[in-house]
Formats: structure tokens, sequence, C-alpha cells
């Protein structure tokens, strides 16, 4: 166990070099079921609808949607049991590209349940296996030789990962001469400041937590994010706002975007939309502000899709151009 296992899977029909290659990557994936039910009810059988399998998980999440937006993505994922061989048949599906190390455990399983009276949602995430040390060393392993530009890890860290694993996954990147951008929270994502980041993208009360203080008001938020860029941390950070938007900040500019209007139909998934949508742009050479707007498209679009992460890319555009508009 442990090593970079031969099963990986290539699209044969597409030229992976005609963009920057981006390699996210992926320790806790997870099968997403979304499904939908009349009302949620304790004691009684509850019949669902509407299901749809994804490959889920952070840094799945945003190969698949840059994947889908005519970017050039590979993921590389911890997977193991029956249900990782499900997880790999699904992302193939999906024409991703891919590397599976192999582990012990079983890959998770997760839940997305929508009342269909109410039209909320019940989010149900499993905790996941324990990696064993020598199945994580295989991913730091596998960076060491990987080919890309641009590294993303997304998702938090399985039990059995030490805190600072992003943290040595980032020095890599750096000394390879590659971007990393870290998209998780709390110790992971505080390890990690100060080891080369490009981008973190934390919400805002993960950001909030970092800092250390509850922050009054945008104007606070942005002093306080700024700080942390110019004095090495990270160099820019895009900060969710939920509701109320988002907010990129770099060592000379501070960007802020409102919310996009659009009919919510599912949450799940919308910050990676972001990330992936984000991470393409600048790795295609675009402003900062260009990628922040294609970015906060990428989300809208993605609230306004069923399933887990699936942004309409015509939406996206649409969205982008009207957003890009408001910069100049």
């Amino acid at each position: 166990m442990g090593n970079v296992a031969g099963r990986c899977w290539l699209p044969r029909d597409k030229d992976l070099n005609v963009d920057p290659q981006i390699v996210t990557i992926t320790l806790n994936p997870a099968v997403d079921i979304a499904c939908a039910t009349d009302r949620i009810v304790p004691t009684r059988k509850l019949r669902t609808g509407d299901e749809q399998y994804d490959p889920g998980g952070g840094g799945v999440n945003v190969a698949r949607v840059i994947h889908d937006l005519g970017g050039a993505a590979r993921a590389l994922i911890l997977v193991g049991g029956a249900t990782g061989l499900l997880y790999e048949e699904l992302l193939s599906a999906h024409g991703v590209p891919y590397d599976a190390i192999a582990i012990r455990g079983r890959t998770r399983v997760s839940m997305n349940v929508r009342e269909r009276v109410t039209g909320q949602e019940f989010r149900f995430v499993a905790e996941g296996p324990v990696v064993e040390e020598a199945e994580w060393q295989a991913v730091l392993a596998h960076l060491e030789t990987v080919k890309a530009d641009w590294i993303v890890a997304s998702g938090s860290l399985p039990r059995g990962v030490p805190l600072d694993f992003y943290a040595r996954a980032a020095e890599i990147a750096v000394r390879r001469g590659q971007r990393f951008i870290l998209d998780t929270s709390g110790e992971p994502l505080h390890r990690a400041l100060g080891h080369g980041l490009t981008l973190a993208k934390p919400s805002r009360g993960e950001f909030e937590a970092l800092a250390g203080a509850t922050l009054a008001d945008d104007a606070d938020l942005a002093a306080a994010a700024q700080a942390m860029v110019r004095r090495g941390d990270v160099a820019m950070l895009a900060i969710s706002l939920g509701a109320d938007g988002a907010m990129l900040v770099t060592a000379d500019d501070v960007l802020r975007m409102a919310a996009v209007e659009v009919a919510v139909r599912s949450a799940v998934g919308a910050g990676d939309s972001f990330l992936a949508a984000m991470a393409l742009t600048l790795a295609r050479g675009a402003a900062a502000g260009d990628a922040f707007a294609f970015g906060v498209a990428a989300g809208a679009a993605a609230v306004a899709s069923g399933g887990t992460a699936h942004p309409d890319p015509a939406l996206v555009s649409e969205l982008a151009e009207r957003l890009r508009a408001q910069l100049r």
C-alpha cells in the first residue's frame, strides 16, 4: 500500500499540453450521492429520487470543473476498498485524468438530500478512513516528480495525516518552480502560511480563526488580510463571504464583489467551482481581478445547478463578463 498504483487514466482524444498543466490533490475523496425526498422525518422509510453520483472531494471537484471549463487538470487521489473502485469509475466517466494511490481504508461515501417541500439541503459528510504514514508519504513522493505548472490542494486532512502536510507539499512545489494554491482551514492552513502559497481561499469565519480576532466589518477584514499578504504569508487571499459575496486581497489591492443572484439548486461544490475557475484563469496568465470575476461567476453557476460542482460553462462565461465590467 501507499504506492502510486498502475491505476491511472488519461483520455486519449485530448491534448493536455494546450493549457498550463494543473494537478489537484485530494487526500480524503468521497463518493457524493445527491438525491431528493418530499420531506425528511424521523423513523419513517424515506423514498428518494433524482439520484446523482459524483466523485467528490475538494481537489477532485476543482479538477472536474477545470476540465468542464476547457482547461487541463489531472487529479491525484487516495482511494481504497470497493468504494474506491466505484470512485475511480465515476471519475473516469467525468473524463478527468487521474493518478490513484492505494490505501488500506475504504473511500468514504457522503450524501446530500434535498427536501422538496422546503427546498432545504441536508448534508451528511462521512469522516473517512485513517491514512497510514506510507500512504501520505507516497503523495509527497509523487509530487517530487509530477509534471505540472500549478498545484491545487483542496479539502480537509484525513485522520493519520500530519497537520503540516500542506506546508510540506507547498515547499516541494515552490522548490520545483510550481505555483501552489490551497483551500483548507484551521491548523493545516495556519501551518502552510509562509511556505510560498500563491493563493489561499478561506471563508470569513475561517480567516477570522486564522487571524485570531473577530473582524467588525469589511474594512477590518481587508486590513487584516492585507497585513497577512504583505508580511509574505501568502501572495493572494480570496475570502468567501457567503451570501455577501467575496473579497480578493493582494499586497496592492482589495477587490469586493457582491453575490450574484441566481436560482439556488445546490450549494455543494460552489466554493470548489470558484477556486477551479480562478486557478484556471490565473494559470492562463489573467490578471487577478479577471480571475476573481471568473471565480465568482463559476461559484454562482454551481449554485444554480444540481449535484456536486456542476457549473454550466455558458452561464459562467455570461456571468464573468458581467462581473468583469464592474471592475473596469
